[in-house]
């Protein structure tokens, strides 16, 4: 049994994987913001499922962009085992059409709110020696498109500092990885926060019209039965990350439709391998077992 701490368990893959890893028999912190307010139904909802099935579940009110909030809910919790770090949102529109507020609230959500929660529980699995921490990245993280320049922006952000904290810390004994999502069918695309000049963004009716075409193909691809888009899929990879021993996880893992970065992934490994072994710390990639 572990105790795992989940970000954004309000919906999609935080809420479905608080469900699947109480259900698992593991002690489950999860975390959201407005548990007494417009959260407060999913809220009840988990604390339901947990009292109904005898579950270890705790719903705690956490918002990632708050030092305070992030230190509270920690603080609330015994030894975390496994971080989760699954709250985010993304952003879309031309760059021009965004205030320098609303893209440094979309850096201060995707990249520094992770690095809030992880360094709110390093210090317990520093002492043991032991932790694994989970990075909700995405596909976006690894390629560009237009009219998603500052969500790329952040992911690729969240990108390189996994990679580094995956360095510092695995002589430490902590394991740090990155899943790294297509599209799946949740509300990514209804929970969007639009660029505010809106006026400037007409003049980027291209952009808007291959905004609106790549949502329309995406979402319908939810209606396949076919199509790799069940948000479970996320969470089994998340629970074989879990389960896979130290030292032996994958540093990045993708999920679901790939749009071909999967290819990206396999050929950039090797380079990134060489380049540790060029700088002598080919051993850090990963606790040693």
């Amino acid at each position: 049994m572990k105790n795992i701490l989940i970000t954004g368990c309000s919906s999609g893959f935080g809420f479905d994987a608080a469900k699947h890893f109480a259900s698992k028999g593991h002690h489950v912190y999860a975390t959201m913001r407005d548990v007494a307010g417009r959260n407060a139904a999913k809220a009840k909802e988990l604390n339901d499922f947990a009292k109904a099935g005898n579950h270890s579940l705790d719903v705690i009110e956490l918002d990632v962009v708050s030092d305070e909030s992030v230190k509270s809910a920690v603080a609330q919790m015994g030894e975390v085992d496994v971080l989760i770090n699954n709250a985010g949102r993304g952003f879309g529109g031309p760059i021009e059409a965004f205030t320098s507020k609303q893209i440094l609230d979309q850096l201060d959500l995707n990249i520094v709110g992770t690095a809030r929660v992880a360094t709110a529980v390093l210090p317990k699995m520093r002492a043991k020696k032991s932790g694994l921490i989970i990075q909700v990245s995405s596909t976006a993280g690894r390629a560009a498109f237009p009219g998603f320049g500052v969500y790329h922006a952040s992911k690729w952000g969240l990108e390189g500092m996994s990679e580094a904290m995956r360095y510092e810390l695995a002589p430490l004994g902590i394991d740090v990885v990155l899943v790294e999502p297509g599209p799946f069918a949740t509300n990514f695309f209804g929970a969007m926060v639009n660029a505010e000049d809106q006026e400037i963004a007409k003049a980027y009716q291209h952009v808007g019209e291959f905004f609106g075409g790549f949502e329309q193909q995406v979402t319908g691809m939810f209606a396949d039965e076919n199509a790799p888009t069940d948000p479970q899929i996320v969470v089994d990879i998340f629970d074989k990350l879990v389960e896979t021993p130290a030292g032996k996880r994958p540093i990045r893992t993708i999920a679901g439709l790939d749009f071909g970065f999967q290819a990206f992934n396999d050929a950039t490994e090797p380079i990134r391998k060489a380049g540790l072994a060029g700088m002598g710390i080919d051993a850090w990639d990963g606790p040693q077992g």
